[in-house]
């Protein structure tokens, strides 16, 4: 009988263990998840938001390399400091948002560096152009309760690598991307 209770309690601990290890998938809260975007222009700092970010991230405990982070961002929902600047990005100096009205971002790796920070490997595409992309990002998953996490993640990118040089004499080439992202746990139906 004393062989049998810790076999059976540890029989509960894998159990419990391995239930924390499944992937858990999330999906993303369109309405509370913004991506900036910030570049220096005529000498001052400029930025544009972007919403109504949908997506899918999939987070194994157990297993880094099963972590997924797949985001489709609507170029139409862009909004500059005024509408003139909206205008341009929207059109095709920039973004050309009628012929390419989303941009993709899909992991290929999830790095788990330790205390909710990573870093996540991957394509992003815009316009017709995909590049890899290096995000390092921060998880906060405790403070929203175990159904819903926080994403924040920062990468820099050279618009002349997506075919977006206008104006390069005036406008910097680089452009931070400063991703806010709140998704909340998919149960499947």
């Amino acid at each position: 009988m004393t062989r049998i209770v810790p076999a059976i309690a540890l029989g509960f601990l894998l159990s419990s263990f391995s239930l924390y290890a499944n992937p858990a998938d999330y999906r993303i809260n369109s309405q509370e998840t913004t991506i900036t975007l910030s570049w220096q222009a005529f000498g001052d700092m400029s930025q544009a938001r972007l919403g109504d970010v949908t997506g899918d991230i999939a987070l194994n405990a157990g297993n880094d390399r099963d972590d997924t982070v797949h985001v489709s961002i609507p170029v139409a929902t862009l909004n500059a400091s005024n509408p003139l600047l909206t205008w341009q990005m929207k059109s095709n100096l920039f973004f050309d948002a009628e012929r390419y009205p989303n941009i993709i971002f899909t992991s290929s790796r999830v790095v788990a560096l330790g205390q909710g920070h990573y870093r996540i490997l991957g394509t992003l595409a815009v316009k017709n152009i995909a590049r890899p992309v290096i995000l390092d990002a921060l998880l906060n998953d405790k403070t929203s309760g175990p159904e819903n996490i926080s994403l924040n993640a920062t990468t820099t990118i050279s618009r002349s690598a997506f075919n977006m040089a206008s104006f390069a004499a005036l406008v910097d080439d680089h452009v931070t991307i400063n991703i806010a992202i709140q998704a909340r746990l998919h149960r499947a139906v």
